[in-house]
């Protein structure tokens, strides 16, 4: 049996903890179905403090037809980012009910802000390029928003 001294025997525990710590918590997020025309969106649901500020950091790959959904507490110009966000994505800002109010593209691991052009209560984030392909703008409706959890 081999003995290692205490501080690699720690930074071991480490190394191997942190993956498994970061999968469990990208596992806690919620799932809900929203739609856009004849398109079914999966989505992990960000509606704590802790699952928007995380968000899909660290991530490097996200099926086709998903996505993660921000809800936040009220609605206002709320802005998105990129810092530690490997995955190309495209982010829509919508409405209480649902409407698209702006569609913007975001590249990985940037902070440059990325703002709702109105009072936003949710912001999903798709693959970029992901709206675009399937005809996708202001003024189009995600639907299954009413279903989400209140943002808190």
């Amino acid at each position: 049996m081999t003995h290692l001294p205490v501080l690699p025997r720690v930074l071991l525990a480490l190394t191997l903890a942190v993956p498994a710590l970061a999968a469990q918590a990208r596992t806690e997020m919620p799932r809900s179905e929203l739609s856009a025309g004849m398109y079914r969106i999966e989505v992990e649901v960000a509606a704590t403090p802790q699952n928007r500020q995380l968000g899909l950091m660290n991530r490097r790959e996200m099926a086709a037809q998903h996505g993660m959904v921000f809800v936040f507490t009220e609605d206002a110009r709320h802005c998105m980012w990129m810092k530690n966000t490997l995955l190309p994505l495209s982010v829509a800002f919508l409405d209480a009910r649902g409407r698209i109010l702006n569609i913007e593209d975001m590249k990985p691991q940037t902070e440059d802000s990325h703002c709702a052009s109105g009072a936003a209560r949710f912001a999903l984030e798709m693959n970029q390029g992901w709206f675009r392909e399937r005809g996708l703008k202001a003024g189009d409706s995600i639907r299954g928003v009413e279903r989400l959890p209140a943002g808190y």
